[in-house]
């Protein structure tokens, strides 16, 4: 058996009339009702968790997502498939290869067209995602995103296009697999660390992601400084800031945790190139934690997690030398 769970998202919208946007409108039992050939891999337990756009979706669903995921495997799925809106997909797919300590396979999934458009590409993702999580290789490889054929890991997945059925890609890494002809073939292998224990009722650290543009201000620094419980910078290029930054930075570090990032989307963190001011060498020898190769969006949800088990600066740290460095 496997456990399908909806969150909503495309996959699960359709178009009310002509002129009138996409809104959530399919159950999960209607979207596995609606690729017959799911009865030829697997019994499929199909249940609507919740039915909004992904960038409504907050920590506490994916929270009780996991832990309702880990009640089924308990009781004898073999695998499981969330369904959910593209949107913020790399963020929670992320979230939940952090939090997940089973061998069986988790896989997420959604769609770039909606369920009554001419096209829809929902469906042949749902078969080739629950085609995976029954596969025997891919169990204890964590979360998995699979989309137009292509299997990635949770960790390096990326949207990049805002519409392209072929909109999700792993920059500097590639799929580790794709589902060809109804086979799941893998061709690398997928890197674990320990899941994050995150007890019921834990309360998620507020951490703000900020990415400085040219010429920027360092108004939302120093506002943020004293507002959130983590900070993660998105730097330029290899993880630089403006000469202005530097001092306000320094004394936001001193405040709360900062990581640095890079905000091109590809490859890691320099640690010893540049030595100017506003370089990494200088951010880094401060206090800043490198983010490795990370982007913003999930070493956010990295720093968030690992404040909100532990909060010493040593663990977050620790945290992500495990499981951002670079490869």
């Amino acid at each position: 058996m496997v456990s399908v769970r909806s969150l909503g998202g495309t996959v699960a919208m359709t178009t009310a009339g002509p002129g009138r946007g996409a809104a959530p409108a399919v159950s999960a039992s209607d979207l596995v009702d609606s690729v017959p050939a799911l009865q030829d891999i697997a019994r499929v337990d199909a249940v609507s968790v919740a039915g909004v756009p992904s960038a409504s979706l907050e920590f506490r669903h994916l929270l009780d997502l996991k832990a309702e995921l880990d009640s089924a495997c308990t009781a004898g799925a073999k695998g499981a498939v969330v369904t959910q809106g593209t949107d913020t997909m790399e963020e929670t797919a992320f979230l939940l290869d952090l939090l997940w300590d089973r061998p069986e396979p988790l896989v997420v999934t959604g769609a770039m067209r909606t369920a009554d458009s001419v096209g829809a590409d929902g469906p042949a993702n749902l078969l080739a995602a629950v085609a995976t999580a029954v596969d025997p290789a891919a169990a204890g490889r964590g979360c998995l995103v699979v989309m137009n054929d292509e299997i990635h890991a949770a960790r390096t997945v990326h949207k990049a296009h805002t519409a392209s059925v072929a909109a999700f890609v792993s920059p500097g890494a590639g799929p580790v697999g794709r589902v060809q002809e109804g086979w799941v073939l893998f061709h690398s292998t997928t890197r674990r660390t320990d899941a994050f224990d995150v007890p019921a009722g834990t309360e998620i650290a507020r951490v703000a992601l900020l990415r400085p543009g040219l010429a920027d201000d360092t108004v939302l620094l120093k506002a943020a400084a004293g507002s959130y419980d983590g900070i993660v910078i998105e730097g330029m290029g290899g993880g630089h800031v403006s000469a202005r930054w530097v001092e306000p930075l320094l004394a936001a570090a001193q405040q709360v945790p900062v990581v640095l990032a890079s905000r091109t989307g590809a490859g890691t963190v320099l640690t010893r190139t540049y030595g100017y001011p506003g370089s990494e060498q200088q951010l880094l020898g401060a206090g800043l934690t490198p983010a490795g190769d990370l982007d913003g969006l999930k070493a956010r949800i990295l720093l968030a997690l690992a404040i909100s088990t532990s909060g010493s600066r040593d663990s977050v740290r620790r945290a992500f030398e495990q499981r951002a460095a670079p490869r």
